[in-house]
């Protein structure tokens, strides 16, 4: 898996690239795909951050990412 910096990803938030990526748990995840992830935001959470600390407030579990293929990890 290659590294990714906090930068790198920051710059994929659906915005400033046309990818859209997402961290967790020091994964990270192109979530371009999703429909919930559209323009890079999806509830109240942003594209391009590392989302771990937030998922506790999430009506769903760690499970939502087993639709997502790891792309790197979070260096």
């Amino acid at each position: 898996m290659r590294d990714i910096t906090r930068q790198q990803l920051a710059l994929r938030n659906g915005q400033d690239k046309p990818e859209i990526w997402i961290a967790y748990a020091g994964k990270v995840y192109d979530v371009s795909s999703s429909r919930l992830w559209k323009n890079g935001k999806h509830y109240e959470h942003w594209a391009g951050q590392d989302l771990t600390d937030e998922l506790k407030d999430a009506p769903h579990t760690q499970n939502v990412f087993d639709k997502f293929e790891p792309i790197g990890q979070l260096v």
